[in-house]
C-alpha cells in the first residue's frame, strides 16, 4: 500500500508538487520572529521600578477588534497590524473572578492585582472578609496595597487615568472600602460615617505622608471641591485640593497646559484633576484635556527623580465605559490610546531595570463575527468584497455585536441594521442580544503582555492575584520593607496604622 502510494506521488507532475514555502513572506516573517525570540536574552531579576497598564474592560475581542481598527485607522492592514503592548516577550492568561462572582466588576479586579487577595464586587483594599456596604467590615478586613508597600520601602508612586481619580481602577492604588460609590463624603451612608468610613477623595488626600501618591493624573474634581463651588459636591465644606496644596512642595494642575508646563526635574507631589468627572473619549478631547500618552509621559518623568524607583498604575478606562453603552468605535479607539501609552513607557524606559506589564481587570461581551473579508471596515456591515453577507433572516449584520447592552431589544423589538453609512457613524451602537441599560462585564480570562525583569514569570494561565506575587518579587519588596525603620502613623478612616520609612 505504501508503494503504491509513493509511485503515485512520484508519477505527479511538476505543477502538483508542493511550494517553496520559504519563499512565501507570511513564512519569512513567521521566521523572523522566532529568529528574534530564540535569540531575546533571559530578563533580569529585580526591577528598579513597575508600571502596569490596564485596559479597563479589555478583553481579547477588545485587543483583536482594537488592533484591527488601529491598523485600518492607519490605512494598513488590520488583521496583520501590531499594538505597542502585543510586541511584548511574555504572555499569559488571567483569570479574574471575585470572591463572591464569577464575573468580577472593576473594584475587585484591581485590588486582586494590587493586594494579592481578591474580594467581593465592589470593594478594593480589603480581603474577602467584609460584607458589601458595610464601614466596620471594611476597617477590619484592611489590606495595604502595592503602591502603599512601595511607598513604605522608599519608592515614588502614581496613579493615572481617564477616569476619575477616585473610580474603581485608580482606587486601587489607594483606597480602601466596600463599596466603590463612596467617592466624595455626600456619597456615604449616615451609618459609615458614624463607624469612621471616610471616602475615597479624603482617603488619596489625607493619606500619611509615607503612602500618599507622589503623582496623582485623572478626572474627578468636583469630588474635592465643597458644593456650591461650579460643580462641586462635597457637603462638608472642604476643598481637598487646598489640602493638598499644604503639603510642601505639592503641585496641581487642571489641564492640558498646566500639565505640559510642569517642571517635572522638580521633587514634589503633584495633583492633576482635568475634569469634573471623566476624562472625554480621544475621539471627543478636546485641546484643554490631556492625553493618556501625555499623562503618562509626565508621570514617568517626575516619579524617574526618586532614585529608590517607583510604582506606577496607568489605566485606559474608557474602553470600559463605552463598551458599556454598545458603542465599539469610542471603545477601540481607546484601546489605541492604551498603545499610544504603553508606547511612551516602552521609549522612556530600560528593559532591564522596568517591569511594563499590561492587562485588563475583566472583559466584555464584544464580539467578532465572521464573513468579511479583510479590507472591510471592521465596525461595518459584514461584507465579502462589499457584497453584504446577510443573516438566516436574509438582513445585514454587523461585524462587531454585545452580548448585553442598551442596543439590545427592549420590549420584544429587534434591533434593525441600517445601511452602511450609519454603522460606520461614530455614535453607532452595535446591537445587543440581551436589553441592558448597560452592557455587563464578561468573564473568559484576559490577556497580560510584559516586558522586563521577572516578565517571564507571567507565562500560561494563573490568578488575577498572582501578578501582585510578580510584582512585589520583582521589586524585592519584603527586603526593601525590612529595611525601613519602624515609626507609627495613622491613616484616618482606614482601621489601621502605618509604617514611616523616613520617605523624602
Amino acid at each position: 500500500m505504501k508503494a503504491a502510494t509513493l509511485a503515485l506521488l512520484l508519477m505527479l507532475p511538476a505543477a502538483a508538487q508542493a511550494a517553496d514555502n520559504t519563499a512565501n513572506p507570511q513564512f519569512a516573517a513567521a521566521r523572523a520572529a522566532l529568529d528574534t525570540a530564540l535569540d531575546r536574552p533571559p530578563p533580569p531579576r529585580r526591577a528598579r521600578n513597575v508600571i502596569l497598564f490596564i485596559g479597563d474592560g479589555m478583553g481579547i475581542n477588545s485587543v483583536t477588534a482594537g488592533r484591527i481598527l488601529a491598523g485600518q485607522t492607519r490605512g494598513l492592514d488590520g488583521a496583520s497590524y501590531q499594538l505597542s503592548f502585543e510586541t511584548l516577550p511574555y504572555a499569559g492568561l488571567s483569570k479574574t473572578y471575585s470572591a463572591d462572582k464569577l464575573v468580577t466588576d472593576s473594584s475587585n479586579g484591581i485590588s486582586a492585582i494590587m493586594t494579592g487577595v481578591k474580594t467581593i464586587n465592589a470593594a478594593t483594599g480589603v480581603d474577602d472578609s467584609v460584607t458589601g456596604k458595610d464601614c466596620p467590615s471594611a476597617l477590619k478586613g484592611h489590606i495595604p496595597t502595592l503602591a502603599e508597600q512601595a511607598a513604605r520601602a522608599g519608592l515614588a508612586t502614581g496613579v493615572v487615568t481617564t477616569s476619575g481619580i477616585t473610580d474603581a481602577t485608580p482606587a486601587g492604588a489607594y483606597g480602601h472600602t466596600t463599596f466603590r460609590g463612596w467617592r466624595a463624603d455626600v456619597d456615604l451612608p449616615p451609618e459609615a460615617v458614624a463607624a469612621g468610613c471616610i471616602d475615597l477623595a479624603r482617603q488619596l488626600v489625607e493619606a500619611p505622608e509615607t503612602i500618599r501618591l507622589d503623582v496623582a493624573f485623572g478626572g474627578d474634581l468636583n469630588n474635592f471641591l465643597p458644593a456650591g463651588a461650579g460643580e462641586g459636591r462635597r457637603k462638608d465644606g472642604r476643598d481637598l485640593t487646598a489640602t493638598w496644596l499644604g503639603y510642601p512642595q505639592a503641585r496641581l494642575v487642571r489641564d492640558a497646559a498646566g500639565l505640559g508646563a510642569l517642571n517635572t526635574q522638580v521633587a514634589g507631589p503633584v495633583l492633576g484633576l482635568f475634569a469634573g468627572g471623566d476624562l472625554p473619549s480621544a475621539a471627543d478631547r478636546p485641546d484643554t484635556v490631556p492625553s493618556l500618552a501625555a499623562m503618562t509621559a509626565t508621570a514617568i518623568d517626575l516619579l524617574s527623580q526618586d532614585s529608590d524607583g517607583y510604582v506606577l498604575l496607568v489605566e485606559s478606562a474608557a474602553i470600559d465605559k463605552w463598551h458599556h453603552q454598545n458603542n465599539a468605535y469610542r471603545a477601540l479607539t481607546e484601546v489605541d490610546e492604551l498603545s499610544r501609552a504603553v508606547q511612551v513607557a516602552l521609549e522612556r524606559t530600560d528593559p532591564r531595570d522596568t517591569l511594563i506589564i499590561v492587562t485588563a481587570d475583566h472583559s466584555h461581551g464584544l464580539v467578532l463575527t465572521a464573513g468579511s473579508s479583510r479590507e472591510e471596515p471592521v465596525l461595518g456591515l459584514v461584507r465579502y468584497h462589499g457584497e453584504i453577507q446577510a443573516d438566516g433572516n436574509g438582513r445585514p449584520r454587523t461585524t462587531l455585536s454585545y452580548a448585553t447592552g442598551p442596543s439590545g431589544p427592549k420590549d420584544g423589538v429587534a434591533t434593525t441594521i441600517p445601511d452602511q453609512t450609519d454603522v460606520l457613524s461614530p455614535d453607532y451602537r452595535q446591537p445587543a442580544l440581551t436589553y441592558m441599560t448597560s452592557a455587563q462585564h464578561a468573564g473568559e480570562d484576559v490577556p497580560v503582555y510584559a516586558r522586563g525583569p521577572d516578565a517571564d514569570l507571567l507565562t500560561g494561565t494563573f490568578e488575577s492575584n498572582y501578578i501582585y506575587q510578580v510584582m512585589a518579587h520583582a521589586l524585592d519588596l519584603d527586603a526593601r520593607l525590612h529595611k525601613s525603620p519602624v515609626a507609627v502613623e495613622s491613616h484616618p478612616g482606614s482601621g489601621h496604622q502605618e509604617q514611616a520609612n523616613g520617605r523624602q
